[in-house]
């Protein structure tokens, strides 16, 4: 005989929202295939670059060499003079490059109203783009994280990748760091350049960045190594003037000061390249100890007390330490309460980090996530990638 089960009404809400979520996710899914070739616009800074963007677009014309996933297979590419009235160019690039001093960086831009992943695009046609190319997307339907996660890039983000070099493998670790604390540093130059209140941007280790607690961008930097040299594609997400699904910088200056002209991903990008060919000329000529001091000042893990576990001789030994910055090799320097060094890294070391726990459910937070496409809530809570997991218990405040 058929039976009946007590089912609280919020499980129901919770069912309720997952399947909803995942019908919009095959929905979205299915609008972008419909949507018909993937536009790319190539745009130049000089003559110089103006000659590699008709190069690049002859070869992609002429050929199938472009590495692009299933849903952007056809392709139609246009030099920035040649967009006409049907072909809405959502990016001043005018503005952009009017900005851009930078003389090795973003100089060759391809943007594009929606990608599957600009880092995709970057780093599996490396070959093809000429060292500094930066790819610009409106909207990304795969964008990428760290750990396969996948990047929530809804309109109004700023999502860039582009390609650099870098010969010496003991500063590939750091160079991450270099692209967080260049995104940070061009915010708080742009804020003062425009008369604007300062945005108390953060660096959430290894490569998230805060805004009022809360994450508004990520990096990601991803390599290949080749012919002596380290090939590597580095990403920015960064939330501009999207609300959702946390908040955006715009939103928050509106808060400080209303009515005050808005920061716009054209300047944010050009300040970006401006400042991150300082920052990298620094870090290849003298390391990342110079900068250290800039880095520690933006991040948020001065002081930070955590827990490390290992094992020794069979016995599970815990010890609480404090994080005080970073080793010479880029990983998290600590100091217990006897004043000894240690050197977090890969070595089995797992990382507790104690919240306030109001309600612990992970099924919940995974449902809630899967609504508000919020990653905070229920990835695999990685500070770094393979390096320290948080344990698995989630918490959510009520």
């Amino acid at each position: 005989m058929p039976f009946l089960v007590r089912i609280h009404p919020f499980a129901v809400a919770v069912a309720a929202a997952t399947v909803a979520a995942i019908i919009h996710l095959r929905r979205r899914h299915s609008h972008i295939k419909a949507m018909g070739p993937t536009l790319l616009v190539l745009s130049a800074k000089s003559h110089e670059e103006l000659k590699l963007a008709q190069s690049l677009k002859l070869k992609l014309e002429t050929s199938a060499s472009l590495n692009l996933s299933e849903e952007e297979k056809e392709v139609k590419v246009l030099l920035d003079s040649e967009v006409g009235p049907t072909d809405k160019l959502n990016f001043e690039v005018g503005s952009y490059m009017g900005s851009l001093v930078a003389s090795r960086f973003g100089r060759l831009l391809i943007w594009s109203p929606r990608l599957s992943s600009t880092h995709d695009l970057v780093s599996k046609n490396f070959h093809e783009l000429p060292c500094g190319t930066v790819c610009i997307s409106d909207v990304q339907f795969k964008g990428r994280g760290r750990s396969k996660n996948v990047w929530d890039s809804p309109l109004g983000c700023l999502l860039f990748s582009f390609t650099l070099q870098i010969e010496d493998g003991k500063k590939l670790p750091l160079l991450q760091y270099v692209v967080s604390l260049a995104v940070t540093e061009a915010i708080k130059q742009l804020c003062r350049d425009k008369g604007l209140p300062q945005l108390d941007l953060r660096i959430k280790w290894p490569n998230d960045l805060y805004l009022e607690g809360l994450k508004v961008g990520g990096i990601l930097c991803t390599s290949s190594y080749q012919s002596k040299f380290f090939h590597v594609s580095a990403g920015v997400g960064l939330n501009v003037d999207n609300q959702k699904p946390t908040t955006c910088l715009n939103t928050v200056l509106g808060k400080k000061r209303p009515n005050l002209s808005k920061l716009t991903r054209e300047e944010i990008l050009a300040s970006f390249f401006n400042k991150f060919e300082d920052l990298f000329e620094i870090f290849l000529k003298e390391g990342f100890n110079v900068l250290e001091d800039i880095y520690c000042k933006t991040w948020l893990h001065s002081g930070q007390k955590v827990v490390i576990e290992e094992k020794i001789d069979g016995r599970s030994i815990q010890a609480e330490v404090t994080i005080q910055g970073l080793t010479l090799s880029g990983y998290l320097l600590a100091t217990d309460k006897q004043n000894n060094f240690f050197e977090l890294h890969p070595d089995g070391n797992r990382l507790k980090v104690f919240y306030r726990c109001v309600l612990t459910f992970s099924l919940l937070l995974l449902s809630i996530a899967a609504l508000t496409s919020s990653k905070d809530l229920h990835s695999r809570c990685e500070l770094f990638s393979n390096t320290f997991r948080i344990l698995p218990s989630y918490s959510l405040k009520i």
